[in-house]
């Protein structure tokens, strides 16, 4: 048992140093999906009732957390995780992870309606003074994954995300309210780099190996 720990642990830090030095390489570049969302929302809802923001990384807890987008609005805050996959995706929202199926080959991936909710944790946290009933969190798929189980509420696909946003129609927040809560977060948030990568990727290896020594 402590072998297979063991081994599964190198292959995490193998892993990330494999993609950290590819950033370093490559500098830094954007996830194709990410790159998406980020024009998408940015040609579609009008900057003087939104603001987008992309690649949060804030500090939570004893370490920091990664956020895709955060779009800051009067109708609400709404916290974006984005997935670009092919396949066939099973899954639902209490599951601990989700299952894709690609060429008859099956990939496991953590759940991430969970993945999300401990972003908005994390903005509930940085703005006590909003209620968390007016933070949303969706996960936005944007490759050509198809759901064989029904598809839990706050998952949608890309081309179905501007309705699931404008169905929040009350407004919640003043612009200056609105204009607060983007200071603080951008106040906050690590700046952009490998630097700020290498430190969160370093506190997911410390995280997961403390969860399998559970």
């Amino acid at each position: 048992m402590e072998y297979i720990f063991t081994l599964s642990i190198t292959a995490l830090i193998f892993g990330i140093a494999g993609f950290i030095i590819g950033r370093k390489k490559q500098g830094w570049t954007e996830n194709i999906g990410e790159y998406y969302v980020r024009k998408y929302l940015l040609t579609t809802f009008p900057e003087a009732e939104y603001h987008l923001m992309n690649n949060i990384t804030l500090p939570f807890k004893d370490g920091t957390t990664q956020i895709d987008h955060i779009l800051v609005s009067r109708y609400g805050i709404f916290v974006i995780e984005t997935k670009h996959y092919k396949g066939w995706i099973f899954g639902d929202e209490n599951s601990k992870n989700w299952t894709q199926v690609l060429y008859n080959l099956k990939f496991k991936f953590m759940n991430p309606i969970n993945q999300n909710s401990l972003h908005i944790n994390a903005i509930s946290a940085l703005l006590d003074f909003i209620p968390k009933e007016h933070i949303h969190s969706i996960v936005v798929f944007t490759g050509d994954a198809k759901f064989k189980t029904n598809c839990p509420r706050g998952v949608v696909d890309l081309y179905n995300l501007a309705n699931y946003i404008r169905a929040n129609k009350e407004i919640v927040m003043s612009k200056n309210r609105m204009q607060f809560c983007i200071g603080r977060i951008e106040s906050i948030r690590k700046i952009i780099s490998n630097e700020t990568e290498i430190e969160h990727q370093e506190y997911l290896i410390r995280k997961h190996s403390r969860l399998n020594k559970k």
